[in-house]
């Protein structure tokens, strides 16, 4: 069978390299059984700084030529090209792949991106080929902003021009969503959203148009109550680009992923969120395998206070200031400070580089040995493989959404309308996905975290947020290492 023949060879291959996962071959069996199977699976691999599955993945592809579809962000992609390919070509293995925009004309890997995923699915290119989506947590993120439609100034002189007969209602309308929209921005950085009669009104007017030039006839096919719209703006040129998304983006794909054998990878180590994604979409997996590391089952040391104020009170900046000079004063190591606010960020940086120098930096990739480095959960995440492991890791704001932001207000609102707890539905599962990978290098390290949000103990739901970080031990005081 080929998960014997993939394990086998898999086995050869890493006698002659080094490797600290001991997945790769449990990887690879599963990975031979879905393709042979030709089945729905959904692989947890433990979290991990880097992306551990190639081998696992790639090995069962180059014993059966498969008409299967692997889709890859475009660094990726480069991998697979320039490292893993080569890698195994040096050990005698090939892989035929196909990277143009049109099926492959015999059995080779196709590789995709999600723009050309999108495409080829609407163009009904896929038919049964089998689907491999490495990264499957974040699939609707992804689908999302390339169904995502950008209108600047450019394409409203582009509509005026194209109809000249509705230039002065155009012209007007603009100048109106001009003045209410730099009126309602609270701060120079804000998105803010587009009223939904204001939308309304522009699609009335080009409903009874002649054609549209691109992208105005994708915006007129959205339905507003399943799209989320805002403007960024430029204060400086005074202008503003309208942005619109899809909330879900899975409901306008139908069929993507439950019509095609599917092969999914998740390395968050949490998939609840995930799990309600694919049962909305019809997309349940026949078949669920988790793989565990015991290194990061060690209990982590947690330093949370009982006692400390809710992030929308007037003395939280001041406190978390004053709270990370503790934990970092003595520190020989690296410690991460996470942040989604940018206004607080750079606060909290600029207090503790006043204390500690050039050792506190943002969102920088070449820290000293004992530096701080203040970031947003997503830099931390993407670049987390490129840095030391942290020996402090300090959760300024816990991963909560804010409503502040279009995408996610649209969405809660959806959710609302719906009937559902929108809070627990949307918001902390969002969460709670992402803190298994951000602790996982930490936990490697064996160093110790401190979250600092109040409402970790002053919400019921910060319970839920606990259970997943277990295994911990309190650390009721700070004391010198």
């Amino acid at each position: 069978m080929l998960e014997a023949q993939a394990h086998s060879h898999l086995k050869t291959l890493l006698r002659q390299e080094e490797s600290d996962w001991p997945h790769h071959l449990t990887l690879s069996r599963l990975v031979g059984r879905s393709i042979r199977r030709g089945d729905r699976t959904l692989l947890r691999l433990p979290p991990s700084p880097g992306e551990r599955w190639w081998l696992g993945l790639l090995m069962p592809l180059c014993l059966q030529p498969s008409s299967a579809v692997l889709v890859l962000t475009e660094p990726q992609r480069q991998r697979l090209l320039q490292v893993e390919l080569p890698r195994l070509r040096n050990q005698g293995f090939r892989l035929a792949c196909w990277s143009g925009s049109t099926p492959p004309p015999s059995e080779q890997l196709w590789l995709l991106d999600h723009e050309g995923l999108i495409r080829a699915y609407r163009s009904q290119q896929l038919k049964q080929r089998s689907l491999l989506i490495p990264d499957i947590d974040q699939l609707s993120c992804r689908l999302r902003q390339h169904l995502a439609i950008r209108i600047d100034a450019t394409h409203w002189e582009e509509l005026r021009q194209a109809l000249p007969q509705a230039d002065p209602a155009l012209l007007e309308l603009h100048d109106r969503l001009t003045r209410q929209l730099f009126h309602d921005a609270a701060r120079p950085d804000a998105r803010v959203r587009l009223d939904g009669s204001s939308v309304q009104n522009l699609r009335d007017l080009l409903g009874v148009m002649g054609p549209l030039p691109s992208p105005w006839a994708a915006f007129l096919t959205t339905n507003i109550n399943q799209w989320a719209s805002w403007a960024e703006l430029d204060h400086r040129l005074l202008q503003w680009r309208w942005c619109l998304e899809p909330l879900e983006p899975l409901e306008l794909l139908p069929g993507l992923l439950c019509d095609n054998p599917t092969l999914m990878l998740s390395q968050t180590g949490e998939t609840s969120r995930l799990d309600r994604e694919l049962l909305d979409a019809e997309s349940t997996p026949d078949v669920t395998a988790s793989l565990r590391e015991a290194e990061l089952v060690e209990p982590l040391p947690l330093f949370a206070p009982r006692r400390q104020p809710l992030p929308n009170t007037e003395i939280y900046a001041q406190h978390l200031l004053e709270q990370c000079r503790r934990l970092v004063l003595g520190r020989t190591g690296l410690t991460i400070v996470l942040l989604d606010d940018p206004a607080l960020r750079r606060t909290l940086t600029a207090g503790l580089a006043a204390e500690f120098g050039l050792r506190v930096q943002e969102q920088s990739t070449t820290p000293e040995a004992n530096g701080v480095i203040s970031s947003s959960w997503s830099w931390w995440l993407q670049h987390q493989e490129h840095l030391p492991e942290p020996d402090q890791l300090i959760v300024g704001l816990l991963p909560i959404a804010s409503l502040s932001d279009p995408l996610t207000a649209a969405r809660v609102e959806r959710l609302k309308r719906l009937g559902n707890d929108w809070f627990r539905t949307l918001l902390l599962p969002e969460a709670l996905r992402l803190i298994p990978a951000a602790l996982a290098p930490l936990r490697r390290s064996g160093g110790r975290l401190a979250i600092l949000d109040g409402r970790i103990r002053g919400r019921s739901w910060g319970d839920q947020i606990l259970q997943r970080l277990e295994p911990w031990q309190p650390l009721q005081r700070l004391l010198p290492d």
